[in-house]
């Protein structure tokens, strides 16, 4: 849901006043049809009667940021929710810059839905606050649940999942990904009803602790619907076997461990199993991946579309090997390990690969001897022409190297580049990054997404408020020359929602000019950079629809503001700001 910039949306003044010429009948057949909250959002503002249409027929409810927005407004505004996703924390707490305890509990939320929405069913949370006392309540509260789903939320232990797996028995969803959970034990398996069957996603790869494996194979065998499954790396190979057995139309697998001494016997076994997982288009997990069990894995190959390596440290020869048996991927995630050679492999095995991400196995290895560079990006970039998203973590880039690399593939909606080392220059030419990331905005007409690093003057934001006109999430970190650049953003990228900023020398200027565009858009944050208390105020009293948070060190200079959050809000400031939280 996006609230209007100018008035509450659940007040229908700001729609026009003119009939529909559609029967109601007609039209709210008509907005059922409508699954994008973008479109929803769009066509209730058409007039009061569409308004009220899709009012009383919207079953799904996406709020980007919980506070644009209240429990109690949401209520009023849509009686029929059945479906509710809900972002908190900015997205730079996945880098730890938003502090401990900042906020985003959900639990309010579930009260209020308790009273209006007794129906719901599936509730999506990411960078959440809940507690297992939330959860508890939410499995207790809903008697017709169905689907949860928690990414990179905090706040809970595994206690919570024995109250959902308790009490949540039309549960088909319980996906657990990333979470800062107190992994107590993984008893939470065995508290699912002896006849409950109804579950089709089950995800836990992200938790530590040993599982009851015992009820787990009683659970998978249960749920013949059965068409997600993610482990955690306490399942061995012996035990995927089993599970994989039990549940042979699975589409989607994630396994545990991929290292152990296997039997002959076991090893035909496995093998046996995945080759009768006709459906299985997307595989992932393989922690420690050992290469002599990579080959149980032939069999599937050819089906993936997704394969997700991103825990798993093959080397780039194992990877080749791999990666030649996969040449219908359209995402691959890998870690760094696999070098330019495993890189070289994906563009000569993968012509249909769409999204590629590359994260860092060490995140503070600064030898350019080892991880990814500008070479396998471009062997990626030669074979795989319909590449459009990539997130790219890499030891050294050049600006013609990226040059190339848009050129081959021209129709990229999101490219995050990462240079390990910030501030780092073309490595040849030591010359700034700036002609790479024009390169970047200026071919690629479609980019919606951008992240930018190295060494950067103003002219890269130049280049991106000049051309990059569909452009609506840009971050920076370590980058920059002067409030130009930001100025030149600002200005410049008509759909621009959510702006992220660290560690740049970005100051008072930059933040306040800003001011006609900062209600379009969803976001700002900005962190150590030169923005001070007076310019904040500014801000907040020109603009008093926004929210302008700030929070200080106790080490900062008085006037001086160490983090910034703007965003729009059509609740007014949040109730529950931390101490160190500042509302202005």
């Amino acid at each position: 849901m996006n609230p209007n910039p100018k008035k509450p949306r659940d007040s229908v003044d700001e729609v026009t006043q003119s009939p529909s010429q559609f029967p109601d009948e007609v039209l709210e057949k008509v907005l059922s049809l409508l699954q994008c909250h973008k479109d929803r959002s769009s066509v209730s503002l058409v007039c009061k009667d569409w308004y009220n249409a899709e009012r009383w027929t919207r079953t799904k409810l996406f709020i980007g940021n919980c506070y644009s927005v209240s429990p109690e407004i949401v209520a009023r505004r849509f009686p029929r929710i059945k479906s509710v996703t809900l972002k908190g924390k900015p997205r730079f707490s996945d880098f730890n810059l938003v502090p401990q305890n900042w906020g985003a509990d959900i639990h309010s939320w579930l009260v209020m839905f308790a009273k209006v929405y007794p129906f719901l069913e599936e509730l999506r949370l990411k960078r959440m606050t809940i507690s297992d006392k939330s959860l508890e309540f939410l499995a207790k509260s809903f008697p017709g649940f169905k689907a949860i789903s928690l990414l990179s939320c905090d706040g809970f232990s595994t206690d919570g999942l024995k109250a959902i797996a308790t009490n949540c028995r039309k549960l088909i969803e319980l996906d657990i990904q990333e979470n800062g959970i107190d992994d107590l034990n993984g008893e939470w398996l065995s508290c699912f009803p002896d006849n409950f069957s109804s579950l089709e996603v089950l995800n836990f790869a992200s938790l530590n602790s040993e599982v009851n494996f015992d009820a787990l194979e009683r659970l998978v065998s249960r749920c013949k619907s059965l068409r997600v499954l993610k482990v955690n790396r306490s399942i061995t190979l012996d035990q995927l076997q089993q599970l994989v057995v039990q549940a042979p139309n699975l589409m989607e697998l994630g396994t545990g461990s991929f290292q152990q001494e296997l039997t002959t016997r076991v090893y035909t076994q496995l093998e046996s199993a995945f080759r009768k997982c006709k459906n299985l288009n997307t595989l992932s997990g393989l922690w420690d991946a050992s290469y002599l069990y990579i080959p149980v894995l032939y069999p599937v190959c050819s089906g993936l579309t997704f394969l997700n390596l991103s825990y798993a440290t093959l080397r780039s020869d194992e990877f080749a090997i791999l990666i030649a048996h996969c040449p219908n991927l359209r995402r691959l995630w890998v870690l760094d390990t696999v070098e330019d050679k495993g890189l070289q492999a994906v563009g000569s095995s993968c012509p249909l690969l769409e999204e590629l991400r590359v994260f860092p196995a060490n995140p503070f290895d600064q030898d350019v001897n080892h991880g990814v560079t500008e070479s396998g990006f471009l062997a990626v970039s030669h074979g795989c022409r319909k590449l459009h998203y990539v997130l790219y973590f890499c030891q050294q880039m050049t600006n013609a190297a990226i040059a190339t690399i848009v050129q081959n593939c021209p129709d990229f909606t999101h490219f995050r580049l990462c240079i390990m080392n910030p501030g780092e220059p073309d490595y040849l030419t030591n010359e700034p990054m700036d002609e790479a990331f024009g390169a970047v905005v200026k071919t690629c007409t479609k980019l919606q997404r951008l992240a930018v690093s190295g060494l950067l003057t103003d002219l890269t934001f130049e280049y991106i408020g000049k051309y990059a006109k569909n452009l609506e999430t840009l971050s920076v970190a370590f980058a920059g020359s002067s409030d130009w650049g930001m100025q030149c953003v600002l200005s410049g990228c008509p759909k621009l929602r959510k702006l992220e900023i660290r560690d740049s020398p970005f100051g008072n200027a930059a933040l306040l000019s800003g001011l006609e565009k900062y209600e379009s858009m969803r976001s700002l944050w900005m962190s150590a950079c030169n923005v001070t208390m007076n310019a904040c105020r500014l801000l907040a009293r020109e603009m008093p629809r926004l929210n302008v948070e700030v929070m200080k060190d106790e080490e900062s200079d008085d006037n001086q503001v160490d983090k910034v959050y703007v965003y729009r809000s059509v609740a007014g400031p949040r109730r529950d700001a931390p101490s160190f939280v500042v509302t202005l």
